[in-house]
């Protein structure tokens, strides 16, 4: 009976310390798999994002040469030239111009490198050309057609009472009209 005590005293604690550090290691090697699936995760959400960014870039750039090449070639404009037919033809081609304009501001801000603050505060700048503004009206009915959910809308929204706070200022100071949209 001394013996066996002995041997339930000695064993006893040296096989639950064993068991302990086999369950503390099993607990160790779950939560690395855990964290490396979760880190997985992550890489793959940024590289999707990446891929995002390259893809509206791309567009971007199609967008510019597509609208350059219209811009160069009137029978090339005539293509996609949704504007009324009694505004002249340059006025037109300078619509075209002007919607490169907006159109990469537009991607900037989708690219996030500028918030809609920044981008309030560049739009409001261009409204100063009476021709952009010209430009915004023509292209009224275009955007009329966009989801009106859609970010696109929401910014042509934000810009629509931008062009209304400016036409409503009673300051030349133009550059405070407006309270910039926060994020």
């Amino acid at each position: 009976m001394a013996t066996r005590n002995a041997f339930a005293r000695g064993v006893g604690p040296a096989a639950f310390g064993l068991v302990l550090a086999a369950a503390t290691a099993k607990l160790t090697g779950r939560r690395r798999r855990v964290d490396a699936a979760r880190l997985q995760e992550r890489l793959l959400e940024v590289e999707e994002l990446a891929a995002r960014r390259r893809a509206l870039a791309h567009q971007q750039r199609m967008h510019w040469e597509l609208l350059a090449r219209a811009i160069d070639d009137p029978s090339l404009a005539s293509v996609i030239d949704t504007y009324d037919k009694a505004i002249p033809a340059e006025k037109r081609r300078q619509f075209l111009y002007a919607n490169a304009w907006y159109a990469y501001l537009y991607h900037v801000y989708r690219a996030g490198l500028l918030d809609r603050e920044e981008l309030y505060t560049y739009l409001r700048e261009f409204f100063q050309s009476p021709l952009f503004r010209e430009y915004w009206e023509a292209s009224r009915a275009q955007r009329a057609t966009l989801k009106q959910t859609s970010d696109e809308a929401r910014i042509g929204h934000m810009v629509d009472a931008l062009v209304k706070e400016l036409d409503e200022a009673d300051t030349d100071e133009w550059w405070v009209v407006g309270t910039p949209p926060s994020d």
